[in-house]
């Protein structure tokens, strides 16, 4: 799958570094809270209630969870839909962003559920199935996608299986690679159909909770603006994981190719901001807007949050430096985390009676969860050909010669 230019190979290097043990550490902490989760049940190791029934095991580890697994889908968009075929190297780290955050967020979701042990049934026993429900689609869409994201992935595996010695693992990818190659568009249009249908309809849970949901949030597009933020971050997250990248694991500079997918960011973000201002408008909102208080304050501040990267990305000099670049990506990340959340929590008023604030092992297990997606990532990339290098033409490389 490498075009000309570039070849996806494996980081190598050592495992065990120093940062790679810090982060272990901190997983196994957290795990700890996994089992604790379980021991005591979620009264016991959470502050939910009757009014708060999902918390931000809801809230980051699935809602944002999954929006900033979006990358796969974001540049999915730019390289099959709109044929920018330039931004193909970029195209198999952002699925392995994609497919371990929406795996983390299936971990996540096992921790909030009361029964995880019968999460298999939502596939199975469709004749139970409420079609009037919208977590019915969000649940099928996510496990569907979790399968379809790493059948996209598993070239990167299957390559290094197949040069290697004679096993099971080289036989299995052996009939794999072929049969991933040969229904790759139709594995690719269920890559960009299900997370349309189930980021959208993240937006739609909320709408079911009516008059509680505050006026500046509760809009009939809210999912539409659920979907429009999610591929802001999921560009952004590209960046943010692509400098990371560069920075930690001494990979060659992709600045040209950030600064160009940078710039799709600053339509959507300035597109989404006016968007929600038109919307409250014409809905007669406005004045909550200025109201100054919680509400009116978190909303002010999001839009800051999305407005910011646009005046950061503003020029072509700022898109070409690589600190300026990585700053926005994480402000574009943290816009999207905020309206998220104030979506799912802050905005959404149960009744004077009750409150919410997660408890340290609801935070803990969410550390627990997103140090795994490190763990796993950096092992995945140092053993498999994900992340790309250019190369010099054929030509070029024999008049050197």
């Amino acid at each position: 799958m490498s075009g000309p230019g570039y070849v996806h190979e494996p980081v190598g290097g050592p495992l065990w570094t120093k940062p790679f043990r810090i982060v272990a550490l901190v997983f196994l902490f957290g795990a700890i809270f996994f089992v604790y989760r379980f021991a005591a049940g979620l009264g016991a190791s959470t502050a939910l209630n009757d009014g708060y029934p999902w918390g931000i095991w809801i809230a980051f580890d699935v809602v944002t969870g999954t929006a900033l697994g979006c990358g796969g889908y974001a540049v999915a968009i730019l390289v099959y839909v709109l044929n920018k075929g330039k931004y193909h190297p970029l195209v198999r780290p952002a699925l392995l962003t994609s497919a371990l955050g929406y795996t983390m967020a299936a971990v996540a979701i096992h921790m909030d559920v009361g029964r995880p042990w019968l999460l298999w049934r939502v596939p199975v026993f469709f004749w139970h199935w409420n079609l009037n429900s919208a977590l019915l689609e969000v649940a099928l869409c996510v496990m569907t996608y979790i399968l379809v994201l790493w059948l996209e992935v598993s070239p990167a595996f299957t390559e290094r299986w197949r040069n290697g010695p004679d096993g099971l693992l080289k036989s299995v990818s052996g009939v794999l690679h072929p049969l991933v190659e040969r229904f790759l568009p139709f594995i690719v249009a269920a890559g960009l159909l299900l997370p349309t249908m189930h980021q959208s309809s993240l937006g739609t849970v909320m709408l079911l909770t009516g008059p509680k949901l505050h006026p500046l949030w509760n809009t009939p597009f809210l999912p539409l603006l659920f979907l429009v933020s999610c591929i802001g971050m999921g560009y952004a997250v590209v960046v943010f994981e692509s400098t990371l990248a560069t920075a930690i694991l001494k990979r060659e500079r992709e600045t040209g190719m950030l600064a160009d997918l940078a710039w799709a960011m600053v339509p959507i973000l300035a597109g989404f901001t006016a968007f929600r201002v038109a919307d409250l408008a014409l809905r007669g909102r406005v004045g909550a807007m200025f109201a100054l208080d919680l509400y009116s304050v978190m909303f002010l501040v999001e839009t800051a949050l999305f407005l910011a990267p646009v005046a950061m990305l503003a020029s072509e000099k700022a898109r070409r430096d690589p600190g300026n670049l990585f700053r926005a990506a994480m402000v574009m990340l943290l816009a999207g985390t905020v309206y998220r959340f104030d979506a799912y929590i802050v905005a959404f008023r149960p009744g004077e009676r009750f409150s919410y604030f997660p408890s340290f092992a609801e935070i803990m297990v969410s550390v627990g969860v997103v140090a795994l997606e490190i763990l796993a990532y950096v092992v995945i990339v140092k053993n498999f050909p994900i992340l790309s290098r250019t190369v010099p033409p054929a030509g070029a490389a024999a008049s050197r010669a």
